[in-house]
């Protein structure tokens, strides 16, 4: 484990995050006045498997109606710019 000062952290962040990138580093912590406050390390990314195995994860947990995309009434007439054909509102007579 690395140990760098503030300003040497900020001069330096472009090389600091590259050995973190290229595993030269596990971890660095920066200090303020000689004492720890920051800690960069490398982002644990999924593995493909952990992925793919999130994908479909709900499959068989529910139905889809066959008709998921017949339009309904008032609102296929809204987004067909007939809003004022809309006569089954609360409200009119």
């Amino acid at each position: 484990m690395k140990t760098v000062n503030m300003l040497d952290a900020k001069t330096h962040l472009s090389r600091l995050i590259a050995d973190i990138e290229q595993h030269r580093e596990d971890e660095i912590v920066i200090a303020r006045n000689g004492h720890p406050v920051a800690r960069l390390q490398a982002i644990e990314h999924p593995s493909r498997e952990t992925v793919e195995r999130r994908i479909g994860a709900a499959a068989g947990a529910f139905t889809v109606p066959d008709d998921i995309d017949t339009p309904y009434g008032d609102l296929a007439r809204l987004f067909a710019g007939e809003a004022n054909d809309v006569s089954d509102r609360p409200g009119s007579s």
